[in-house]
């Protein structure tokens, strides 16, 4: 295992950081710390840092910012009943960043790793984790490619951080149900590409559709297949799940749909719940017939940053519909309830899912 070295920082006064904590957002405050570790063929990695959070000095022939070798992860940490701090699922996470890598022809960095550089951000930053009800300290690992270098290959150099930032509600409007635009002009991955792993690009794809889905009063954006555009996949950030009587039905992952740590999280909790969970393609135009019947009982997306949200209207260029008069469902708010309570300590956990550090 590498040794990290530690280069001091000035930490931000007591009273500016609890003003920032109380009204943080997401995405846009970071703590006082990052972590770094480079990475070059031939040599493994190495010169593993601890340092203050500040900008990065690349060479602009750097191959990430021209041929897109950028993979990330993100996940949380929470604060706990007794005054300690637990990130959730980061093993998960640690795999999934291996796999994302592979397919872009990047190194795979060793899981303990992984682990050891986001437990070393939580502990100097510990601070930092929020304490109120629906905040939590948001991590973001990421590896990019950082050889010099204007040729088509894979890069020799590269470089991992992990950087954090206290998080609230991701969506603007709270934890309300929110509105879908289903879009029928863009794609976000298709058979054979990168769909199902977790590279900057599949973020860059989506976000005309995104912008269309603001301009049509949408929060979030819902992608079809790329074949025949009729099949739900996922929205530009988020998992889908529709709840029948006794059932939770979820698209099947199939390659083209990334494969979410909450999503995994979600089926395992249904099925503890006594819900059957089933795992099959799901159209555009079930979900609207059911809808409108009555059939479906509840819609809800699942992410890290959103955690649960329902899903109360969904919107193409044609129509919309609402499901179950557009208010959270009692399944919705289970599975929420349990997923939260793990994850912040105030109820068992079965899975083994908390990760003190």
């Amino acid at each position: 295992m590498l040794d990290f070295a530690t280069v001091s920082a000035s930490r931000r006064p007591a009273a500016e950081r609890a003003a920032l904590l109380s009204d943080p957002g997401f995405g846009r405050v970071f703590t006082d710390h990052m972590v770094t570790i480079r990475y070059a063929d031939g040599k493994g990695w190495y010169d593993a840092r601890l340092e203050p959070f500040g900008p990065l000095s690349l060479s602009p022939a750097t191959a990430a910012l021209h041929y897109g070798q950028e993979i990330f992860e993100g996940l949380k940490a929470y604060a706990q009943p007794d005054g300690g701090v637990a990130l959730f699922r980061p093993e998960a996470n640690a795999r999934r960043l291996n796999v994302t890598a592979e397919r872009l022809a990047m190194p795979r960095l060793p899981e303990e790793l992984f682990l050891r550089a986001v437990e070393l951000l939580v502990d100097a930053d510990r601070d930092w984790v929020p304490a109120h009800d629906g905040q939590s300290l948001y991590l973001r690992p990421f590896m990019i490619a950082t050889d010099p270098f204007l040729g088509v290959r894979p890069s020799s150099e590269y470089l991992f951080a992990v950087i954090a930032s206290p998080a609230g509600s991701y969506f603007a409007g709270g934890a309300k149900p929110v509105t879908m635009w289903v879009s029928q002009e863009y794609s976000r991955a298709a058979p054979g590409g990168t769909g199902a792993v977790k590279t900057a690009a599949n973020y860059a794809a989506s976000l005309r559709a995104q912008e269309q889905a603001h301009e049509a009063g949408c929060d979030q954006v819902v992608f079809l297949d790329s074949v025949e555009r009729r099949y739900i996949e996922e929205s530009g950030s988020n998992n889908l799940f529709f709840v029948y009587d006794g059932e939770l039905v979820t698209p099947p992952l199939g390659g083209t749909i990334l494969p979410g740590v909450t999503r995994d999280s979600v089926l395992r909790l249904a099925g503890h719940q006594g819900l059957t969970v089933t795992e099959r393609p799901y159209t555009l135009q079930e979900w609207r017939d059911d809808a409108r019947s009555g059939a479906l009982k509840e819609t809800f997306a699942s992410g890290t940053g959103v955690v649960i949200s329902s899903i109360g209207t969904a919107r193409t260029a044609g129509d919309e519909f609402t499901i179950a008069g557009a208010v959270e469902g009692p399944v919705t708010a289970r599975i929420r309830d349990a997923l939260l309570g793990i994850q912040r300590g105030t109820a068992e956990d079965p899975f083994g899912w908390r990760h003190r550090v």
